[in-house]
């Protein structure tokens, strides 16, 4: 009933919170087979938990597409996306084939993934990040709900991630808040309003 409230639904739960799994994931460490035997049980709790233990290593493209399929809810989406499939090699590809399915959560993971990667991975050049506007962009009229989160999710991200992305992320969303959406325009107007916040240019500024 608590984890409903915030919109984490599963027909398979066991109720256990955010830190004890991490705790429990520290404990283990990294371990695949285990990850993969706690997916295949199917509770929310311990598919967080294969999340948390899965070896980015090990991981591949077909076991993505695999687990993908299963999200029923934002926790576990993004908690596959942003602790274990976004330090795969697959990442890149999989976020823009993702962001253009039409299931719910399996378009949100491909937004996700974007958001995360542009947090997580210091190294890749602007330009990669740049190839996701045009998903993005498409994705901005999508107005179901975890949808539109994960796509303001990503504006926001990538903006933040240096001055020559701050700048186009900008433009951006400004050409998004143009759709004739109320989705579009939704997600537009929450990205600008924080990439253009003073904290953000301030932070920007001094990168």
């Amino acid at each position: 009933m608590g984890m409903a409230r915030y919109g984490i639904r599963s027909r398979k739960v066991f109720g256990v919170g955010a830190v004890p799994l991490r705790r429990l994931a520290k404990q283990i460490g990294k371990n695949q087979e285990l990850s993969l035997r706690l997916w295949k049980s199917g509770y929310l709790d311990a598919r967080i938990l294969a999340a948390l233990i899965g070896d980015p290593g090990r991981v591949t493209s077909a076991q993505m597409d695999r687990w993908v399929g299963d999200f029923d809810n934002w926790a576990v989406c993004d908690t596959c996306c942003g602790n274990l499939f976004d330090k795969t090699p697959f990442a890149y590809q999989r976020a823009i084939a993702w962001s253009k399915r039409k299931e719910e959560f399996v378009r949100r993971a491909g937004f996700v993934m974007m958001a995360t990667l542009a947090v997580h991975d210091k190294k890749t050049p602007d330009a990669t990040f740049l190839r996701f506007f045009p998903s993005i962009r498409k994705g901005a009229t999508d107005g179901r709900n975890f949808v539109k989160k994960a796509v303001n999710w990503a504006v926001r991200q990538i903006g933040k991630r240096n001055k020559t992305l701050h700048k186009q992320a900008i433009r951006l969303a400004r050409k998004i808040h143009s759709i004739n959406s109320p989705s579009a325009r939704w997600i537009a107007s929450g990205a600008l309003r924080e990439l253009t916040s003073p904290m953000v240019r301030r932070r920007i500024r001094f990168q």
